[in-house]
């Protein structure tokens, strides 16, 4: 039997909790590393909007591969694409703050062997839940988007 999600009105409301706390501790607690053992980290992603063009931040889960940071462009589960991967899919240039300061990165959808690889990080990851159950239940594809780090200054 497959795992069940909260109600969408809770996911959504605990999205805003979380940034509302983030706000009022300046990030001193909610952004976070990996931990050892498989559980994701917390970053905050900036872009730029695809349609007007204006900031955005969104917090995400994360695991490192390396070098680079690695989420899935989910939506609560929900079918819809998140507004952030849409931005990016746009604009691949962003920023991720992380508890030692900001880099900026490119992020890419990883395919092929690349995505299985890293599904398979992300299915052993501690924080996910049934990955596999809730993925399923969207109805399309997760994408895996992976944010390589670039240097200061440059885009790609």
């Amino acid at each position: 039997m497959p795992s069940k999600l909260p109600p969408r009105w809770f996911i959504r409301t605990a999205w805003v909790v979380h940034r509302v706390l983030l706000r009022i501790v300046g990030d001193r607690r909610g952004l976070r590393r990996p931990r050892p053992g498989g559980g994701f980290g917390m970053l905050r992603l900036h872009t730029v909007g695809r349609r007007s063009g204006q900031p955005r931040a969104v917090v995400l889960g994360y695991l490192e591969d390396d070098d680079r940071f690695v989420t899935l462009a989910m939506n609560g589960w929900d079918p819809a694409e998140p507004a952030w991967w849409l931005n990016l899919q746009a604009r691949p240039d962003a920023t991720v703050d992380l508890t030692g300061g900001s880099r900026p990165v490119t992020a890419y959808r990883a395919d092929g062997p690349e995505r299985e690889r890293l599904w398979a990080l992300l299915r052993d990851c501690t924080g996910y839940g049934d990955l596999e159950a809730f993925a399923a239940g969207r109805g399309r594809e997760t994408a895996v988007v992976v944010l390589r780090p670039r240097p200061a200054g440059s885009s790609s």
